[in-house]
């Protein structure tokens, strides 16, 4: 496929028509900062729900008497559950549009949310946030599909990216109320705190968010869902941004599931207060996912790639230091790399995929969760098998595999070059 020129929507079993590049919103323009301020709350309440209970495990742990590894499954459960659902959501959303699907999406997940807390075993909160996440599986292919159809292209980088930033502010603000709140009152209390928070988000969302003026309902036939996928499948460069999405998130899940853990060890000792205040270097995702655009206009896609990935190399083995200011350090470069390289990797695929935009960023969606609930789970064996090194070392081995596929791409695109000046 190359990459699309327009944002029309294309939907699965639906006749493709492209709309006129000035009828669709860019910024400045009628539309635009509502759509985007509905989108960035729809991240925060994602991001929030979704890791609500990460940088309480020390505490869940404490009070189930389980390892680290098993408290783990409470945040690759709900990762796992959207990883699962999000091809089946996008689905959903082809045939009945994609502000529908992503409004049922949040108001099942809030209403779980306020379920949460009354979890009375740690196998009933796993489950609990296993259906949460699959609600959740609504929203982020639903919400790319979205921008690329009513976003005029120019536009499409910053816009995904205002999203994801989204999502690092409710990652960040989750975890740093979470902290504080759960010092006072215990980990339930804070998880519920956060599910009030996502009811707001999501009830300003639905007021916010323009009715969508270029989707065209498509059908829900299997096997031209099936056929849609297979040709996702088969394009070599959508199948390295899945892996690359993948790869970047099995760090981020692994170093923030564990961080908590190693914060209240010596030499750091740390209160969980403190621990979740730690979670503010999401301010920095929040500025390099929004600038994503700018960086591809400067360095290209793959070269932006490169340096996400090498920042969050660095970051990784910074992080390796006994002095908490260096650990701060190696987190603010893990959180920008992990963020831009996601933006420009899922903001890629929306421009790659030219027919079943919904599918090609389920597909994306759910390669990153997967990488998510691996990197949460496989980072806290690692912790508890080598400490904090053995994290670190997944986490590079992560990274070593985002740049091998992105030499692999480069090399690929030149010999495609070459072959075209032959012909």
């Amino acid at each position: 496929m190359t990459p699309a020129s327009t944002g029309a929507s294309t939907t699965v079993g639906a006749d493709v028509s492209v709309p006129a590049s000035d009828s669709r919103m860019s910024p400045g323009g009628p539309g635009y900062r509502r759509m985007s301020f509905a989108l960035f709350l729809a991240g925060v309440a994602t991001f929030a729900l979704l890791y609500s209970t990460q940088a309480l495990l020390p505490l869940i742990s404490g009070e189930f008497g389980v390892a680290a590894s098993d408290a783990s499954w409470t945040v690759a459960a709900a990762t796992g559950g959207l990883a699962l659902f999000v091809l089946p959501m996008s689905a959903l959303s082809e045939r009945f549009g994609r502000r529908a699907v992503m409004t049922a999406s949040l108001a099942v997940a809030v209403t779980i949310g306020l379920l949460v807390p009354l979890a009375p075993s740690l196998g009933v909160l796993v489950v609990l946030r296993a259906l949460q996440g699959a609600a959740l599986a609504g929203l982020p292919a639903s919400a790319t599909a979205y921008l690329a159809e009513e976003v005029s292209p120019k536009a499409l980088v910053t816009a995904i990216g205002l999203f994801v930033a989204g999502n690092s502010v409710g990652g960040m603000s989750g975890r740093v109320i979470t902290g504080w709140v759960a010092q006072e009152w215990g980990w339930r209390v804070a998880v519920g705190v956060i599910g009030a928070l996502a009811v707001a988000c999501a009830v300003a969302f639905r007021a916010l968010l323009p009715a969508p003026r270029h989707f065209k309902p498509g059908s829900l036939r299997p096997r031209v869902l099936a056929r849609t996928v297979r040709d996702h499948l088969s394009n070599p460069l959508l199948c390295r941004l899945y892996a690359i999405g993948a790869l970047f998130m099995t760090v981020f899940g692994g170093v923030y599931t564990v961080i908590g853990y190693r914060l209240t060890e010596a030499p750091f000792s740390l209160p969980q207060g403190i621990i979740g205040s730690i979670f503010l270097v999401y301010l920095v995702g929040t500025v390099s996912a929004s600038t994503a655009g700018r960086l591809v206009g400067r360095m290209g896609r793959r070269g932006a790639l490169y340096a996400a990935g090498g920042t969050t190399a660095a970051g990784l083995l910074l992080s390796l230091a006994g002095s908490l200011p260096l650990v701060l350090l190696g987190l603010v470069l893990i959180t920008g790399g992990f963020f831009a390289g996601h933006a420009v990797a899922s903001s890629a695929v929306s421009k790659t995929a030219t027919t079943g935009r919904a599918q090609a960023s389920a597909l994306y969606q759910s390669s990153y969760y997967i990488g998510s609930s691996a990197g949460s789970t496989v980072g806290a064996i690692a912790f508890h098998a080598g400490g904090w090194a053995g994290t670190v070392g997944v986490g590079l081995l992560a990274v070593l595999g985002v740049v091998t596929i992105t030499v692999f791409g480069t090399r690929a695109a030149r010999l495609q070059r070459r072959l075209a000046t032959a012909a």
